[in-house]
Formats: structure tokens, sequence, C-alpha cells
């Protein structure tokens, strides 16, 4: 197992609204010194829901991305707010973005975003049993809810409006840990 490099230095080199960029000195077990640069990692993580429906279906929303200046397919996720559990802040968001609750939360994995540049994380957590119920969100316009059934995954993730690696990544390893525990 590698030695972690020593952190020699943290300096903080922009900010804005959303973002900290950060050096980050390190010195290597084999003596070798770099500079990294890195957004930093602020606050509780975030939490991605993939919501089954008791026909089997997923919901995704469709939602304005703008980083891709266009609308994007994807799952509901949101940001987990100060005290809040990974499975209370899914439960949140799912109501905020597609109008459901739910009533059984599994944790499926902890995934990263360019861990070389970043230290974000999301919790992928399923959510069935699923009953309406509607909270207010920040989003500025409403969310369009859409239903695929799972069973066609692979022509889900063909749709030119599906884009996000992530949400991909989840819709996968969901439909893998449901045939799991129908096996069982």
């Amino acid at each position: 197992m590698p030695v972690k490099p020593e952190i020699l230095k943290i300096t903080p080199t922009a900010r804005s609204r959303l973002f900290q960029v950060e050096e980050l000195s390190l010195r290597f077990s084999n003596g070798a010194e770099r500079v990294y640069e890195r957004l930093a990692s602020r606050g509780n993580g975030a939490v991605m829901i993939v919501p089954i429906t008791a026909q089997n279906e997923v919901l995704l929303i469709r939602e304005y991305a703008a980083g891709l200046e266009d609308y994007t397919l994807t799952l509901p996720k949101g940001l987990i707010d100060p005290g809040e559990t990974a499975h209370q802040a899914a439960d949140r968001e799912l109501k905020e973005e597609a109008g459901f609750g739910a009533e059984r939360l599994d944790s499926l994995k902890v995934m990263t975003s360019a861990p070389n540049y970043m230290g974000h994380s999301i919790n992928v957590i399923i959510a069935r049993n699923l009953y309406p119920c509607r909270l207010e969100g920040d989003e500025p316009e409403e969310l369009e809810v859409i239903r695929w059934p799972l069973a066609d995954l692979e022509n889900l993730v063909l749709q030119d409006e599906l884009t996000e690696g992530r949400a991909i990544a989840a819709l996968y390893m969901t439909r893998a840990f449901l045939n799991n525990e129908q096996a069982d």
C-alpha cells in the first residue's frame, strides 16, 4: 500500500459563490515535491437518488444544466444540509424535485467525480415505496418528471439528453443491486 504524501501547505487561490480553488503543496514518500490545484471540499456532501416505482420504473428529472447551457435528463440530487443524514437529504430532495417521498431508502455507494481535482462526493441512494409528497425547493422552475422502465435501461442510456456519468453509473448499479436482491 502506498504511503500518502505529506501535506506541506494549503493555499486558497480563488473563491466564488460556489467554489474555492486551493493549491496543495505535497511531499511524496520518495522526496518528490509537487503543487496540485484542486476545488476545495466544503459542506456535507451530496445525494443522488434513484427513485424506483412499484411498476419498476425509474423517475428521472429534466432540468437546466448551466455547465451545458441546455436541459438534461438526470436523477434527483442535491446537497446534504447541516444536521441532515444522507437518507434525510435524499428524501427531502426527492420531495422537492420529483414530488415523491420514500418509505424505503437504501444506500448504494459513495461516488466521486474527477478526484484528482476535487474532493466532492455524492451518496447514491435507492428510493422505493414511493408516495406523492411535494416540498418547495430552490429550483427556479418546476422540474419535469420522466418515468422510464428500469428493464429498458440500455435504451435509456442511449438517449441524447442523458449524459451525466454519475447518473448512468447509479442506474446500472441500481439494476444490479435490485437483481441481486431478487436472487436472494
